[in-house]
This record gives C-alpha cells, sequence and structure tokens, in this order.
C-alpha cells in the first residue's frame, strides 16, 4: 500500500524477494519479539482440516449427498482392501498397491518444528533411471510401458498426467495425480502431518519435489472441477511445508482462491498478520484481492451499516492505493473483462498504454500472472461500478499531484528488476499466457521438465550414484 502512515512499511519488497529466493532450508528470524513459527502456527493449525481435504465435503455442501455418494455406499463391501487415506481415495479401477521403494524419515526436530525427508530405495532409483531415459526418448509410450510394470513410480505418473491433460483427458490425468498421492501417503512418516502447520519438507530435495508438485497439480484440477474451497486447503497445506521459502509460491495463488471460495476474513486476515514480515502489500495480487475482498465484506447481509461503511471505506482506500502502485493492472483487466473503459480513462496518461512502458520486468510478471488468473472475479457489475468510482479518485489524486504518486513510481522504478527462481517456477506451472509471455529468456531458452520444473540450483543429490536424468543447465 502506498498510504502516508503505512509507505514506510512496504519499503523491504527487495528482503522479501530475497527471503523467497532462498532455497536451503528455513530461517527461523524473530519477528517484532516472536518468531516465524508463531505466524505460521497461527494462520494454519487451526485452519487445515482433514475435513475440507476431502472434496466430496464441498461437494455434498452444493449439491447434496445422494447427489454426490449415489450407490457408492453399496459397492463399497465388493472394495479390494486398501489403506485409508486423507487425500485421496483408492480406486478398484487402480493396480493393486505393493510398496514401490519410498519411505518418509524424519530428519530433525527443532523449535516445535519436524523436518521430513522422502527417501527412494536401490530399486526405485534404478526405476527413476529408466524414467529419465524414457523422457529423453521423447515418446510416451515408453513411459506407459514402464508404468505397466511399476504403477506406482511417482514421476511416471506425473509426466503421464501431463501428457494426457494436454490431450484433454482431464479424467485419466487426474487420476494419475490421485494414484501419486495415494503412494506417498502410504509412505508417511507416523509423526508426519498435514494439518498441524509444523511438518517441513525440503524443496531442494528431488524426492521431496515430486510430493509438492503431485499436491500443486491435484489443488488446480480441484479448482477447475469445482471445488476451490477444497483447492485453498490443498493451497494452504503447500504453503505450511515451507511458508519461509515457499518454493511454488502459493501467495501467488492464495488470494485468488479466497476469492474463489468467498473466504474473505480468511484472506484479510492472512494479509494483516503476515504483511509484517512478508510485506504482502508489495504483490499486486494482494494489493488488489485484499481490497476486492473487503467490498466483499461491506455488501454482505449480516454486517452491520455501521460496520459496512468502515469495511467500504477501507475497500475503497485499498484499492486506491492498489491502483496507484500497480496502474499498470487496469487496463489489461477491463479488457479481460471485456469492459470498455472511459475515454478519460484510457488517455490519461497514468492508466493509458504508456505506464506499462519501461515496467521493470519482475513486475510485468506478476502484474501478467494477477490479470490472467484473477479477472474472473471481477466481472460482477457491482465490482465494477466500485472500480470506476476509485479509479476516478484515483485520477482526481493524480491530477492534484498526490505526493503519494510520486512515491509508488519511484517504488516501481527501483524494485521488481529481476524475479526470484520459485516466481519463475510458480509462472510456468500456472500456464497463464499473460504472464508466461513475459519470462526472462534465461528461462524460456532452456528445456524445462514438467515432473521437475526449474529445480533449485543448490539442489540436493541424494542419490547413492550419480544423477543421471536430464539437467536443467
Amino acid at each position: 500500500m502506498c498510504s502516508k502512515e503505512e509507505s514506510g512499511a512496504g519499503d523491504d519488497i527487495d528482503s522479501l524477494l530475497e527471503t523467497i529466493e532462498k532455497t536451503n532450508g528455513l530461517s527461523h528470524q524473530s519477528v517484532k519479539g516472536g518468531n516465524v513459527l508463531s505466524f505460521v502456527c497461527l494462520m494454519f493449525s487451526p485452519i487445515l482440516s482433514f475435513r475440507n481435504l476431502n472434496p466430496e465435503t464441498e461437494l455434498k455442501r452444493y449439491f447434496g449427498a445422494r447427489a454426490v455418494l449415489g450407490d457408492q455406499r453399496p459397492r463399497q463391501r465388493q472394495r479390494q482392501f486398501h489403506r485409508s487415506t486423507w487425500m485421496t481415495t483408492p480406486k478398484d479401477t487402480w493396480p493393486r498397491f505393493s510398496r514401490p521403494g519410498i519411505t518418509m524419515n524424519l530428519l530433525e526436530s527443532a523449535n516445535g518444528l519436524q523436518f521430513f525427508a522422502f527417501e527412494h530405495s536401490r530399486d526405485y532409483q534404478q526405476v527413476q533411471f529408466k524414467f529419465f531415459d524414457a523422457v529423453e526418448s521423447m515418446d510416451p509410450n515408453n513411459i506407459v510401458v514402464l508404468l505397466q510394470l511399476n504403477p506406482y513410480h511417482i514421476d511416471s505418473l506425473l509426466q503421464l498426467s501431463d501428457v494426457c491433460r494436454i490431450q484433454e483427458d482431464q479424467e485419466t490425468a487426474r487420476d494419475l495425480i490421485e494414484r501419486a498421492l495415494y503412494s506417498f501417503e502410504c509412505a508417511f512418516h507416523p509423526v508426519f502431518s498435514l494439518t498441524s502447520g509444523t511438518s517441513r519438507l525440503d524443496y531442494c530435495r528431488p524426492e521431496n519435489r515430486a510430493f509438492y508438485l503431485a499436491v500443486y497439480k491435484h489443488m488446480m484440477f480441484l479448482e477447475k472441477r469445482g471445488c476451490p474451497r477444497t483447492a485453498l486447503e490443498y493451497c494452504k497445506l503447500i504453503l505450511s511445508l515451507d511458508p519461509d521459502n515457499d518454493p511454488l509460491c502459493m501467495l501467488l495463488l492464495i488470494d485468488f482462491l479466497c476469492l474463489r471460495c468467498r473466504e474473505y476474513a480468511f484472506l484479510i486476515r492472512l494479509y494483516e498478520e503476515w504483511e509484517a514480515h512478508r510485506n504482502l502489500s508489495q504483490l499486486p495480487n494482494f494489493a488488489y484481492s485484499v481490497a476486492l475482498a473487503c467490498y466483499h465484506l461491506s455488501q454482505q447481509e449480516e454486517t452491520t451499516p455501521e460496520e459496512s461503511q468502515h469495511v467500504k471505506l477501507r475497500s475503497d482506500r485499498l484499492l486506491q492505493d492498489a491502483l496507484i502502485m500497480f496502474p499498470g493492472v487496469l487496463m489489461p483487466l477491463l479488457d479481460l473483462c471485456t469492459v470498455q473503459p472511459d475515454a478519460a480513462v484510457s488517455s490519461h496518461a497514468f492508466f493509458g498504454p504508456r505506464c506499462r512502458l519501461g515496467l521493470p520486468p519482475a513486475l510485468s510478471e506478476l502484474e501478467g500472472l494477477y490479470v490472467g488468473r484473477c479477472h474472473s472475479v471481477w466481472k460482477e457489475a457491482g465490482v465494477m461500478l466500485w472500480m470506476e468510482g476509485n479509479v476516478q479518485e484515483v485520477l482526481r489524486r493524480v491530477d492534484a499531484k498526490d505526493p503519494i504518486v510520486e512515491d509508488c513510481q519511484n517504488k516501481r522504478k527501483q524494485r521488481y528488476q529481476s524475479a526470484p527462481r520459485n516466481i519463475h517456477r510458480h509462472v510456468l506451472l500456472s500456464e497463464i499466457k499473460e504472464a508466461t509471455s513475459t519470462l526472462p529468456l534465461d528461462v524460456t531458452t532452456h528445456p524445462v521438465m514438467s515432473y521437475d520444473p526449474l529445480p533449485p540450483l543448490d539442489s540436493v543429490v541424494s542419490y547413492n550414484s550419480a544423477f543421471q536424468g536430464p539437467k536443467d543447465t
């Protein structure tokens, strides 16, 4: 934000990006006499729940239990035995499960956190090398053959899922990801917890990265399936595995899922409690989405008139701050919402085409990502009327030479010169063309493996023999 009383709190975006970029473990930094852990536990422990990890919970709320379950209950007696799991429900159509050679070990416990790592057996490592050969062959049939012999090999499941998704076989693609998650969950350490917010996985370990990616892909399938509340729970799960480094940049996605499932209060609470140490207001997605969340809260019927007025004024202030700090979002957003802007707006230098000239590369990437992903939540007529009023007020402040406008302009020029690797990784995974088109050449000119996009530069090699797979050079 760029308001006078809060502008000083947002002066540290560079340190934010540096913190995100560090991928060699957690840094337990004190935050105003506390610990980063206190924020994590506060946000995730009481909110992550097994119940919300099950999409049937959300679907039942929308359509009723009978419509969701159908005739499942009578047929359950005929099912073969499967281990009970939380993330997926094993299916009778799956190959019989036998442990593929994945285990999870507890590395250490410190400061109330438990650090885990997946490990591969020697036999699994040999299958992994065969997988690398199959990928290099560029023939998906070789991966199919490998899966026939090793039906729960994780990277093969992830890779073939992407092939099926590209071929628009969404059901098979989703099923393969669920199989991978089932294999992972059967390997969980007894102490590992999906919901405590204190279990950590280091993304620098390749064996751990596959779990991150499987959960991410499962989350995106859930969102597209119409289960944004369940997807939000998985988003929080991924973030809780390494909240300091956020290797998949869930902070660039969590606001969208909150808006999609109308968890406005959670989004505002996250913003308020993490702003002090993560400078969320310096990310375009939080600047705009928190303003929109406040607006929606002000419109809820259960809100008292006094409270509604207070929240509405706050939403106006936040949206104006967002428009002043990130003016390049407005015109592309209106374009994707098929809204024709007023001539006074489109011709004004502040919002016109010139405002995007010379935009720092990282900021262009972040703004493109937000517009491409979130434009659908801005299409409501009431939201657009609210936006229009605040755009007019911003133009009045610009013409009146409000000093905050120049201050934000200077901040844009000084910051966002280069995005850390995890933001590029997030953009690649998002496949949002408004963002992928802004990726730098050092990312787009190198091969990207979908089973391990942009691995950390300090990746840990844990195999006994040399790592023989395709490398990101």
